[in-house]
């Protein structure tokens, strides 16, 4: 099995979050995330197709802002790989917010219809939320497991050759940061919990007095843990324009550190 693993930013924190990394996996960044990838998909599927021995399966990790129909819409045209499905994940305890949201909800609800297998994350509980969001856009209600078991079931999604329809998605916005400063791990964890409403999505490394931090915020979630360093620290961070700017954040993130550290940006 080869994994392709995209994100959103110009460093590819997914990949680095991999915990077992070989030549069965497939780093993409900077393409056009949002919809196919771009160039970059076509030929990461060359050059998957080109290995000896070939790969029984291949798993498009796509970031969270992407459209899985226009991914699935490029893996159907290439005549030597057999379509087997889209697996959606829900985050539980953050759908009924990016649902009320009208610039993110038509893109998330136009995920969760392109999906062939709805897996529910971040509870391991049936969430009113969910189900209700679920019923809403007259989906069925998805499945409960552990993450290990998601590329198995991706595994075995319902077959289908039918191109999706892609949907139209806000103008998102990255910043990321590298070679940041030891940061006081009391005042990164304060700053996280006051994060300005805009900041949509964090995740990355950076080092505090305790050691490596890998961390990942999203909606109501903030997960910190202390890792293995054996990683660059850097950061990425993502909004909708018109509420996020590349400024906003800089000014955020200096507050965080306590000077001025080495930024850089990308505007998708």
């Amino acid at each position: 099995m080869m994994v392709m693993v995209n994100d959103f930013g110009a460093i590819n924190i997914d990949k680095a979050l991999i915990e077992a990394q070989d030549d069965d996996v497939i780093a993409l960044t900077n393409g056009c995330i949002c919809c196919t990838m771009g160039t970059d998909l076509f030929l990461a599927l060359g050059d998957a197709l080109d290995r000896r021995p070939r790969p029984d399966h291949l798993i498009i990790e796509a970031s969270g802002i992407a459209d899985p129909a226009a991914i699935a819409n490029t893996a159907i045209a290439e005549p030597d790989l057999i379509y087997s499905g889209i697996v959606t994940l829900v985050d539980a305890l953050n759908i009924n917010a990016l649902l009320s949201d009208p610039l993110v909800s038509p893109q998330v609800a136009q995920q969760m219809a392109a999906a062939d297998l709805l897996v529910q994350t971040k509870c391991a509980q049936r969430v009113a939320d969910v189900d209700n969001a679920c019923q809403n856009n007259g989906l069925p209600l998805p499945v409960i497991v552990e993450p290990s078991a998601v590329s198995i079931l991706t595994l075995g999604a319902k077959l289908s050759n039918e191109a999706s329809v892609a949907s139209v998605h806000p103008d998102y916005v990255t910043w990321y940061v590298s070679d940041s400063p030891v940061l006081d791990h009391a005042r990164l964890t304060t700053a996280l919990k006051d994060r300005p409403e805009w900041l949509f999505r964090l995740k990355g490394f950076v080092r505090t007095e305790q050691g490596l931090q890998e961390i990942h915020v999203v909606g109501k979630s903030i997960d910190i843990k202390v890792v293995q360093d054996n990683t660059e620290a850097s950061l990425v961070a993502l909004g909708v324009r018109g509420r996020f700017t590349k400024e906003a954040m800089d000014v955020w993130w200096q507050g965080v550190t306590g000077a001025s550290s080495s930024i850089a940006h990308q505007q998708t």
